[in-house]
């Protein structure tokens, strides 16, 4: 068996899916996709391909990892790493499509019976916040994460930072204790702003701080994390585990939140929650994206110890509503159940994708760009 070809389809909302066909007919589904980058990866992807992966093997999927990413001199960063991230998905679900088995098994078979979900809470009003969060928590969700804030200024006025409590203070309030709420900074707040907005969000009980400050500033971290007890996290924007290792060392925060398609797939997410077990750290999986992505970032979470809660944004909890779903044969493999999805032990990835569907919205153009922000004086703002 070796590999013979590969389609890429980028499909709305914002996502780029790739079919790795083999000499037998085993079909392997990835997702290579940086956000806004749609065009960039495809490019990494169609090189990597072309130049190395036709006619090989795909059953030695470590080698070709390391192939991928230390064949070339230039390494690591987001382009690169998720072109690598999904073929390594397509490889993965190609051998369990081959030895008939869920990649969690290839892994070393699951440690857990279902993976706790969250849903994310959008909204600027505080009464708006919190109507959703109660909205999720009736639909069966114990897990929730809202942004600290929309745009934010170096330093900022007591009226921002009050409005970023009381939305939090709001939601909280609204479902009580016994649910978990992380609050995602997203980078845009500044290092002299991040030690007050945690003080002041903490008395709410987050479960943890993402990103208070940009990766660029992760070595102020623990300057942050001295000022709260509440755990502070990062990662969705490191892109291996030479990333992770250095945060790791220096110690500077309890969660993380690696995204698989953005890793280089699972078999180096795999590593990082590995790694990052031996340092007690929780994995909170990054994954805003599309469902070739979720399955995949499922697959290590059924098999790794330190992953606690995996990030969706399918609406998983209600397929009708759901726009991604729909790319599915089967949209109830997702099961969703009191807040928790279930392992499906179909082999490969679990999912299979409906393909006319898939060619169907490929044909219309997708180049999604994420908004573009300022601040009131004009300078960019953090998005």
């Amino acid at each position: 068996m070796h590999i013979t070809d590969f389609e890429l389809f980028s499909v709305s909302p914002r996502w780029l899916l790739l079919k790795v066909t083999t000499s037998d007919g085993t079909v392997g589904w990835g997702e290579p996709i940086v956000q806004g980058r749609i065009r960039a990866v495809s490019g990494a992807v169609k090189e990597l391909m072309d130049s190395y992966l036709i006619g090989e093997d795909p059953l030695t999927i470590e080698k070709h990892w390391e192939t991928m990413y230390r064949g070339g001199y230039f390494r690591g960063g987001p382009v690169l790493m998720s072109a690598i991230a999904g073929i390594d998905m397509a490889l993965w679900d190609i051998m369990g499509h081959h030895y008939d088995a869920p990649i969690y098994d290839l892994l070393g078979g699951p440690v857990r019976s279902r993976l706790r979900v969250h849903h994310w809470i959008g909204g600027e009003k505080p009464e708006d916040v919190a109507a959703s969060a109660r909205e999720m928590v009736e639909a069966g969700y114990s897990a929730l994460k809202i942004n600290a804030t929309a745009e934010f200024r170096m330093l900022e006025s007591p009226a921002a930072v009050n409005a970023a409590t009381e939305r939090l203070k709001a939601m909280r309030e609204a479902v009580g204790d016994s649910v978990d709420i992380g609050v995602d900074f997203h980078g845009r707040v500044s290092f002299p702003m991040a030690k007050r907005m945690v003080s002041e969000l903490e008395p709410f009980g987050p479960m943890y701080f993402e990103q208070p400050v940009l990766p660029e500033q992760n070595d102020r971290l623990r300057e942050i994390a001295a000022h709260t007890a509440v755990p502070v996290s990062t990662g969705e924007r490191l892109y291996s585990r030479w990333d992770f290792k250095n945060a790791l060392i220096d110690g500077i925060a309890g969660v993380f939140h690696p995204d698989v398609t953005h890793v280089g797939g699972i078999s180096e997410m795999r590593k990082i929650a590995t790694m990052t077990e031996a340092f007690d750290v929780a994995l909170v999986p990054h994954c805003p994206i599309g469902p070739v992505a979720l399955a995949a970032s499922l697959q290590v979470g059924f098999c790794s110890q330190n992953i606690v809660v995996q990030e969706q944004s399918l609406e998983v909890h209600d397929i009708e509503k759901s726009s991604g779903l729909d790319l599915l044969e089967n949209p109830t493999v997702f099961e969703f159940e009191d807040g928790y999805l279930r392992p499906s032990d179909r082999p490969g990835l679990g999912i299979d994708l409906d393909e006319s569907t898939v060619r169907e919205l490929a044909e219309y153009d997708v180049n999604w760009h994420n908004p573009i922000w300022h601040h009131d004086d004009g300078s960019p703002a953090e998005w």
